[in-house]
């Protein structure tokens, strides 16, 4: 029995139907897929964001109670920290050297560590070679009521990172009996290599001691004053990647001697 045109016409629009549906369907989920990764791109991308700008006030958070507590021995503070997108890493033991130039002795040598959070850039992006100070300048040393710390944002072609150092504060605090007194203040950040990350933490410091060394030991009415006294500070160079940095200043001195006395307070990090 001869079937007709019209049947298999029906049959090849049912084929065609079936076929444009699984195409349709298959369109449609891929679409979708995409829309998801795209999504939950954006979304990761916003709380990375928001994720940087939250721990930028943390580490604001952190210096405020790092310095308030750092000349009251024993005494203690901390701050918050919420990790999902970056790490926070304590890295300890960069060396750290200050020495009176022209005044032969009258030199500390010690060590201290340093902050750093670091996240990827399709969270947040300055631009490849990146650099600027969130706290107080490239100077390692103050001369006055500034502070202590030294806060950068630097940027690398894959990571954003943002460091909190401690450096020194220099003045010259009384000239007595024509003997000058110049106080060098320097507070060491004592940690080992520590970091987290997927966290809600508090990042505590704590005050162990507060010691002071008087140059010349005995020093009677000091060294004879040859000149203005040049205090240099170095900082690094002993740990693998990281780079000696150098800052110095030079203190007028009006007395016929003087005397250096180097107040070191140190005080403990820990997550």
């Amino acid at each position: 029995m001869r079937r007709s045109k019209y049947h298999l016409k029906s049959r090849k629009l049912g084929v065609s139907y079936t076929v444009s549906a699984i195409i349709m369907t298959a369109t449609a989920i891929t679409l979708t897929l995409v829309a998801w990764s795209y999504a939950n791109q954006t979304l990761a991308q916003q709380r990375g964001a928001t994720e940087f700008d939250v721990t930028m006030e943390s580490m604001l958070a952190f210096n405020d109670a790092f310095e308030n507590i750092a000349w009251k021995p024993l005494s203690s503070r901390s701050a918050r920290f919420i990790l999902d997108y970056g790490q926070l890493q304590l890295i300890p033991n960069l060396d750290l050297v200050v020495n009176v130039t022209n005044y032969s002795g009258a030199s500390y040598s010690g060590s201290t560590g340093y902050l750093r959070y670091t996240t990827q850039t399709k969270f947040v992006s300055f631009g490849d070679g990146y650099y600027s100070n969130f706290i107080g300048d490239d100077s390692l040393i103050s001369s006055g009521a500034g502070t202590y710390a030294k806060g950068t944002i630097s940027q690398d072609p894959d990571w954003v990172h943002v460091d909190l150092i401690y450096g020194i504060r220099v003045m010259k605090s009384a000239t007595v009996n024509t003997v000058d007194h110049v106080d060098i203040w320097i507070i060491e950040m004592e940690t080992t290599e520590q970091s987290a990350r997927y966290a809600e933490l508090d990042l505590n410091a704590k005050c162990i001691d507060v010691m002071t060394k008087t140059f010349p030991t005995n020093y009677g009415n000091g060294y004879p004053v040859t000149g203005d006294a040049t205090i240099v500070v170095q900082l690094g160079g002993n740990i693998s990647g990281s780079s000696v940095i150098s800052d110095s200043i030079t203190v007028p001195l009006s007395g016929q001697s003087v005397v250096f006395n180097f107040i070191v307070s140190t005080v403990q990090v820990k997550i």
